[in-house]
Order: structure tokens, then sequence, then C-alpha cells
């Protein structure tokens, strides 16, 4: 008797620890409720220097891939059963570095956001990364690239934009093919411009062009016209500046106003933002080369962008990074839809593993997590369109050369 209530006993605990097991398992299984949208977080420049550039190249697609993702519902996250809205919460860096880095820590410790959007400029993405890393977070760079950041472990970063170790050796080759025999490389005195400063020359003497100046500038400069006069008198093909816009523009007018012409013209970031470049000097950017590339003819996908981008903001996109944002930014949502969760070490191994078609066409990472299926390198302005000029398949144009020099100015 005293068996057979033992026996009982034990049969209902049993049965009560099964049912609780059943009902946690099914708890488990049953879509999360407490969550209605994905708050995204950004410290950007909104003020200072680097203000103009967030507004020309960058900040802008982000804000518009916002409101496409919303559009459609948001993104499909299946351990919560539903799409969830996307929110962009965003601080102003005011153009300081240390400013951004104190705000990043604050999205993620303080504010708790799901996911980091990335900085503007090369530096700035230099100091974001680790920080981003620290905590487990994906910062899938935007405007700004550096050959640096492949020589730090950071499992959860992945880079967007092309940069020196990309662009150079495919502007030497187009020097070479058009017949450029020498050169003048002035560049600014940060990561960008140093970075893109060393790479070049070992290039252009691969191709057997000869550097005959090499030179940085401070940022802030005011008057170019020694370096420009400079190389002029050294009587070299072409002029090459690796610069900001804020540089590209000082460069541009002044050399304009002195007159002063070259058989080529490249800068490194600038030519690519029409409303900026093309805005401001017109019909005279015929033939400019500038870092890049891509414009409405390189996919249906990027003729898309560029349709999208005029109809909301009333002006056409940069045409160096903007097509790659908005491409990794479609990368990024198929990898969480796949992924079904928010999980950033889930999303994270999708992201650096596995490829999705964009608007750019197949989009992927390599063993560094840097994307490599660029669109173009090199760009030139022709007849109002920024060309690729790359050689291969992905050429939109030949290049223009020589390029046609600056317009007289009315006397």
């Amino acid at each position: 008797m005293v068996k057979k209530s033992r026996l009982l006993q034990g049969l209902m605990v049993l049965g009560v620890a099964m049912a609780f097991l059943v009902g946690a398992t099914a708890a488990d299984c049953a879509p999360k409720k407490d969550k209605d949208k994905i708050v995204i977080g950004q410290a950007i420049s909104l003020s200072g220097p680097l203000a103009g550039g967030v507004a020309i190249s960058g900040g802008k697609i982000y804000e518009l891939w916002v409101e496409e993702v919303n559009k459609n519902g948001g993104i499909y996250v299946a351990e919560y059963g539903k799409k969830l809205p996307v929110e962009l919460k965003r601080y102003d860096d005011k153009s300081d570095i240390g400013t951004m880095s104190n705000l990043i820590e604050k999205l993620i410790v303080e504010d708790k956001v799901d996911f980091i959007f990335p900085p503007w400029g090369t530096a700035w993405l230099f100091a974001a990364a680790p920080i981003c890393n620290k905590y487990g977070y994906i910062l899938i760079g935007g405007p700004g690239g550096a050959g640096k950041l492949k020589e730090l472990s950071l499992p959860y970063f992945f880079q967007v934009l092309n940069f020196s170790e990309t662009q150079a050796p495919v502007l030497a080759s187009i020097f070479k093919e058009v017949g450029v025999k020498s050169v003048a490389v002035i560049y600014r005195a940060d990561l960008h411009g140093i970075e893109f400063g060393k790479s070049l020359i070992p290039d252009f003497k691969k191709k057997g062009i000869k550097v005959k100046m090499n030179k940085s500038y401070p940022d802030g400069i005011k008057d170019v016209s020694p370096m420009l006069k400079e190389a002029k008198s050294l009587g070299v093909d072409a002029l090459v500046v690796a610069c900001y816009p804020p540089g590209g523009m000082l460069f541009t007018a002044q050399a304009m106003e002195l007159d002063i012409n070259f058989n080529a013209f490249f800068l490194t970031v600038l030519p690519f933002s029409p409303p900026l470049f093309k805005g401001t000097f017109g019909k005279a950017i015929e033939g400019v080369m500038g870092g890049g590339a891509w414009n409405a003819k390189t996919s249906p996908g990027a003729k898309e962008l560029v349709e999208k981008f005029k109809a909301k903001f009333g002006e056409e996109p940069d045409y160096w990074g903007g097509l790659y944002y908005w491409a990794s930014l479609q990368h990024f949502q198929k990898a969480i839809e796949k992924a079904g969760t928010l999980d950033q070490k889930k999303i994270r191994d999708i992201m650096a593993t596995q490829k999705f078609e964009t608007a750019l066409g197949p989009f992927w990472y390599d063993k560094d997590r840097f994307f490599v299926n660029h669109p173009g390198e090199i760009g030139q302005w022709q007849k109002d369109v920024f060309e690729v000029i790359d050689p291969g398949v992905k050429r939109t144009a030949p290049p223009e050369y020589p390029k046609p020099n600056w317009p007289k100015k009315a006397k």
C-alpha cells in the first residue's frame, strides 16, 4: 500500500514536471511579442566641417532605405512573428572623432539600440569599428575606407566602400591606356589622404608613369595655388589630389581661376557629387575624373535607385558610395530575415558567408569581410553623366583624354 502511494506521488511529480517542460517549450517556440520596432543608432556629422560631406554622400541613402523598408511594413523577423518597422536614431558628432566615439557607446550602452549605422569619414570609421566590435555590434562601413582596417581583428566590421587598394591600380591602368607620362600627386594629411598618396605611387611606377611631385597639404588650407603652379611648372600630364570635398572644391576653383590645365584632373572625393560639384561648376567639369563609380546604366537596380533618390530629394545621388551603401543595406536586411532573429552573432555569420542579390547585382564579402563586387573604381564626367571608365566589362564609356581646358572666363 505504501509502495503504491509513493508510485502515485512520483507520477504526479513527473506529470507536473512534464507539464512545466511542455509549457516552457511551447513558450520558447511561440513568437515573441515584446518588440514593436527595430532601432538603429547612428552618430554622424550633422554639423561641422564634415556635415557637407554627409549631406551629399551617404547620409541621405540611410534615410531613404529606412523609408523604403517602412513603406513595405518593415523587416520580417521570425522570432517576433511579424514585420518590424525601423527607426533611425541619430546624434550629431559635430565632425569630432571623440564625440562620435562617445555617442556610439551611448547608443549601445544607454540607449540599447538594436544596430549601429556608420559615421562619415575614413578616420571616423577607423575609430568606430573597434568600439562596435568590443560590444559585439555589427558595423557595416559606409562613407570611408582604409586598408589599415584589415590589420585589426574586427569580426563584426564589414567594409563596403572601395578605397586606395582597388582604385589606385585602376587609375594607373587608365592613365597608361590614354598615354599619361607624368603625374603630380597631392594629398590631404590624414588617414584618407596619406593612404591614397602612398598607394598611388607604386602603381604609377609599375605602369612607367613618372611621379614628378608628391606633397601633402593640411586640413583647413585656404590657398593651394602654390601647389598648382608648381605642378604646372613641372609639366606633368595629370594632377591627382587625394582630398575631401572642401579640398576638392578649392583645387578645382583655384585651377579654374588661374586657368591652370592638365590633360587629366583627378580628385578622390568630390566629383561623384552632382549637387555639389556639378551644381557649383556646371559644364566646366567635363573630363574631370573622380573616385567611384556607378551610374544609372550600371544595373536596373541602379537606375531604380537614381529615380527613387531624385523623387525624394530632388537631386541625383552620389555616384561613388550611394549604390554601395544601398546594396549593403539590402544585403543586411536579407541576412536579418534569413536569421529570423536580431541576434548580432547569427546575423553577422550570415552576412560574412552568404551572397544575396541586390540593386547592384550579387553582393557578398571576402574572407576579411570587405565587399569586392564594386560596380566601378574610377568615374569621369562626360556630357552630364559620371561615366565608369574602368578597363573591362564595367566600363560605361571610354575615358576622355585629354580633358577639355577650363572654359575661358568672360571679360
